[in-house]
């Protein structure tokens, strides 16, 4: 588990799952968010022909598409539109009300993605009981959105139960690089912290679960120290415009706090406790 820094961005195997998703390398986290999110399915054996993998609040991600052209069998989720808090994502492109608005068509085709994907309804505070048994499940930055720190972390834990026994769930967030001082809660978006993030872990290894390194180093290269604040300025296009919709940055200032990406690896155990209650 670590957060975003420069050199991951210039490794080989960010370079590697960009030239799969068929995107420029360029210095933004949601590169990086991309690249980690299937580097860590791959690395848990899950990114082959017939498995089965859960995303939580899809959007227009291109992970979908690019799993279901390699014969992953994939169940998208998003909030019902009825859902007030789709109205932000909606505008931002983070949001997909079907699953043909889901479809990165440079990835797949039209037929193998309907083969492979499905499209449902979930609202992260309550999964429902019969999305179970997959393989693998992910989510990228959508553990910040369901209300409140707590809430977003007991996501995870409740995540753990969509899972088939050695499962593989990979989640990234928005990480406050400052440890000790105050962060956003109980707000539309908030900030985890590494205090959070520690013991969300301790929770998780307690339930039986294994859950990879933490590494909290945010890097120290030039990229490193820019520190992006609004108004965007990105001239990006077609489907890099949909994923980021910033310009290019590792680090953005959130509400006076300096936040980055941050990446979980949790690996289901054989006879795990269930989430707390």
């Amino acid at each position: 588990m670590q957060a975003v820094d420069a050199g991951d961005i210039e490794s080989d195997w960010v370079r590697h799952w960009c030239g799969e998703l068929k995107i420029p390398v360029i210095y933004h986290r949601k590169m990086w968010e991309f690249g980690y999110i299937l580097q860590a399915t791959h690395d848990g054996g899950a990114l082959r022909p017939g498995a089965r993998g859960l995303g939580f609040g899809c959007g227009f991600e291109p992970i979908p598409s690019y799993l279901a052209a390699h014969q992953v069998d994939v169940t998208m989720t998003d909030l019902p539109p009825e859902d007030m808090r789709t109205a932000g994502w909606s505008t931002n492109n983070e949001y997909a009300a079907t699953l043909e608005h889901a479809r990165a068509a440079h990835l797949v085709d039209r037929e193998t993605f309907e083969r492979h994907v499905s499209h449902r309804y979930c609202d992260m505070n309550a999964i429902p009981d019969d999305l179970a048994g997959y393989d693998f499940c992910w989510s990228i930055c959508a553990l910040e959105h369901p209300g409140s720190i707590d809430l977003g972390l007991r996501f995870v834990e409740e995540a753990m139960k969509t899972l088939r026994p050695g499962g593989v769930a990979v989640h990234t967030l928005e990480f406050n690089i400052d440890g000790n001082g105050p962060t956003i809660d109980n707000w539309m978006t908030v900030l985890f912290q590494q205090k959070h993030i520690e013991a969300l872990a301790d929770r998780l290894r307690a339930q039986g679960h294994q859950v990879a390194p933490l590494d909290f180093d945010a890097g120290n290269a030039p990229m490193d120290q820019f520190i992006d604040l609004p108004p965007w300025h990105g001239s990006t296009k077609g489907l890099l415009s949909q994923a980021m919709g910033q310009s290019y940055h590792l680090k953005v200032g959130v509400d006076g706090f300096v936040a980055t990406c941050f990446g979980l690896i949790v690996t289901k155990g054989d006879r795990a406790a269930g989430a707390s209650d």
